[in-house]
């Protein structure tokens, strides 16, 4: 299975030029699975509500019916951060796009700094999806950005069997979660797919925030496949088998599944 990332510098309030930018890279990679940004659509920092309000886009929408065109012309799937606007309020998400559309959404459950003001915390827990690519079915798993910082949100995922977690990100705190990912893929033996945007975004009046790229894709025993720059745009694939994210023996007498003593937690 060819899995990857697209690192590039969303255009803020362009979200039909940020969209076609998240589709021309999936019909350059030829990707099985690709994942973008967080916000890859709107850009990041927004001077009030109702400007994250109007950037905003339903799901399906027009970002990702044109998303999902670009994966029926490369047969793929990709992943990509969007603000959601729902019935019930408005959402940090990541959405996986098929070739007939809007195939699963996870709503961020952790949120970080301002997005506090623009956005709803999710409630529908880490859902586990399932694809079929490679002859093979895989099953996904999605997280944004801050969402590294809590293990349990990586944990839970992994043990409702997801292969490959996918990770949106607009990080602005150097080597955290390029560090957190690999402990992740590393704890629960999964493949991590970390997409992080790069470049500054200053609104004026303080609201500035820099990006720090190196994107990456971790293997179940932590190895870095493959990872971006810190600046710059950078479209990368690599080859993996999913199915080693289902080897959860550490030595020939510890399981990480056998091993867990629930009874003794308190989370």
């Amino acid at each position: 299975m060819r899995v990857g990332f697209y690192q590039f510098q969303p255009r803020f309030g362009r979200p039909g030029e940020n969209a076609e930018a998240v589709a021309a890279a999936v019909r350059e990679a030829g990707a099985d699975l690709l994942v973008a940004p967080e916000l890859a659509v709107s850009g990041y920092v927004f001077a009030s509500r109702e400007e994250s309000a109007a950037l905003s886009e339903t799901l399906p929408g027009p970002s990702t019916q044109l998303i999902s065109a670009a994966c029926r012309q490369a047969g793929g799937r990709a992943v990509l951060g969007i603000a959601e606007r729902a019935r019930d309020g408005f959402y940090n998400s990541a959405a996986l796009v098929g070739p007939d559309g809007v195939e699963g959404v996870y709503r961020k459950a952790h949120l970080f700094g301002e997005e506090k003001l623009h956005f709803s915390a999710g409630r529908g827990g880490f859902p586990v999806f399932t694809i079929r690519a490679a002859g093979a079915e895989v099953r996904i798993g999605m997280l944004v950005c801050f969402d590294h910082f809590f293990p349990e949100a990586a944990r839970t995922l992994a043990l409702a069997g997801a292969q490959i977690i996918c990770h949106p990100s607009n990080l602005v705190l150097p080597e955290y979660a390029q560090l957190s990912s690999r402990v992740r893929s590393i704890e629960s033996r999964v493949f991590w797919v970390l997409a992080n945007r790069y470049g500054t975004e200053d609104r004026g009046g303080g609201k500035t925030l820099t990006f720090t790229g190196a994107s990456q894709v971790t293997a179940p025993d932590g190895k870095v496949l493959v990872r971006a720059p810190a600046e710059g745009d950078d479209l990368q694939v690599v080859e993996i088998d999913p199915a080693q994210a289902d080897d959860k023996n550490v030595t020939a007498r510890n399981n990480l599944w056998e091993d867990r003593r629930p009874e003794l937690y308190r989370l």
